[in-house]
């Protein structure tokens, strides 16, 4: 998870600061969309499950093609909502997880009390692919969990066939993937399940948590709605085991103002990322990930030979970076007990070598080339 920093004022004579991550521009665009529903929400005197929440679930739905979104609190909670909705009350909970992701992918299969299988990612993309899901599948295995990495989609019809033969869910942790689609077709097509992280960082985000599951089933719609609330339909009576966690109205104002430009600032990171591979090609000590008209550039994320000495110099050089994940699943402590039934060989090497490049709406084409400038000048 990127930290929220914002351009610094430079030092007299120093470069200025490429920053990681800047809101600033963001809610300039969208900030009288934003007043206008903060006013609305105050006016009715509504903060939690309120017509704001109602009012994005319908437009998020609509923009990424679902039947219907369920606003919650965290993108973990989705994830873990839409695994207790799949695996229900079924005795083989082990779920297929790439080693390569974010470490609440996991957390989320721990908290719906699933096991985790750890499988191995496809060397160009990074991604969990149908060959590595099947290689760690096991007796146990009841779902599997495509992670749509940096904002690039899985190949999905490998996946879904694979699923659908063993009798087992696919879901899909779309938490960097905003507006993606798959073969021109929507995300909730291949499976019921998509969840969605709307952390401030993401290509679209709140000022806080959030997170939201999309579907195509109304059978998943209505589940993960008790799941969110306590149980319940309405009233103070619970009709099943739930939690409580909901997307509260205060950042659906702020989704529903950053909705809107959702579409313009991915064709934006499209272009920075365009313009990244056009700068960077050939660049000895690099190695570029493998290009998708499909990905919607979450992150920019290059293999680099000597990461840390790479990135002290275009620390010094003005140009924040991170690194998206420096340690695969397998190796964290708190998932010792995952089964791997082989080495995730590609995503111990990758761990060594991903360093993200500055991406988003406050990065401009010329950023990219500068950043790509001070990277020749390292290795050359």
């Amino acid at each position: 998870m990127a930290k929220l920093n914002v351009k610094r004022k430079p030092e007299r004579g120093a470069p200025a600061v490429i920053p990681m991550v800047d809101l600033r521009p963001l809610l300039r665009a969208a900030g009288g969309g934003i007043r206008a529903r903060l006013a609305e929400m105050h006016a009715a005197g509504q903060y939690i499950l309120g017509a704001q929440v109602s009012g994005f679930e319908s437009e998020f739905a609509s923009a990424t093609g679902a039947l219907s979104c369920v606003g919650v609190g965290t993108g973990t909670a989705a994830l873990e909502l839409a695994l207790r909705s799949a695996l229900g009350r079924r005795k083989r909970r082990e779920v297929v997880v790439p080693a390569l992701t974010s470490l609440f992918t996991a957390q989320a299969v721990l908290a719906a009390g699933g096991r985790l299988s750890i499988a191995d990612v496809d060397e160009d993309s990074l991604l969990l692919t149908s060959a590595g899901a099947e290689a760690a599948w096991g007796p146990s295995t009841t779902a599997v969990a495509a992670v749509h990495l940096y904002g690039r989609p899985c190949r999905l019809e490998p996946l879904m066939r694979l699923a659908g033969g063993k009798g087992a869910a696919l879901i899909q942790d779309a938490c960097q993937a905003h507006g993606a689609r798959h073969l021109g077709r929507p995300l909730t097509d291949f499976s019921p399940y998509v969840c969605y992280s709307f952390y401030p960082t993401k290509n679209l985000g709140c000022l806080g948590d959030g997170g939201g599951v999309a579907t195509s089933s109304p059978l998943v719609e209505r589940l993960v709605r008790l799941l969110r609330d306590g149980g319940r339909a309405g009233g103070q009576v619970a009709g099943m085991a739930a939690g409580n966690s909901r997307l509260d109205e205060m950042h659906a104002c702020y989704l529903r103002g950053l909705l809107p430009g959702l579409e313009a600032s991915n064709e934006r990171r499209a272009r920075v990322a365009a313009r990244y591979y056009e700068a960077l090609r050939g660049c000895p000590g690099l190695r570029l990930p493998a290009w998708s008209d499909e990905s919607v550039h979450h992150l920019f994320v290059v293999r680099a030979k000597q990461r840390t000495k790479l990135r002290e110099h275009l620390l010094a050089a003005g140009i924040q970076t991170g690194i998206h994940y420096p340690v695969p699943l397998h190796r964290h402590p708190a998932f010792r007990d995952a089964r791997v039934a082989a080495p995730p060989v590609v995503a111990e090497r990758a761990c060594r070598e991903i360093l993200s490049l500055p991406i988003g709406v406050h990065i401009r084409p010329r950023d990219a080339e500068r950043v790509a400038a001070e990277i020749r000048r390292f290795y050359t």
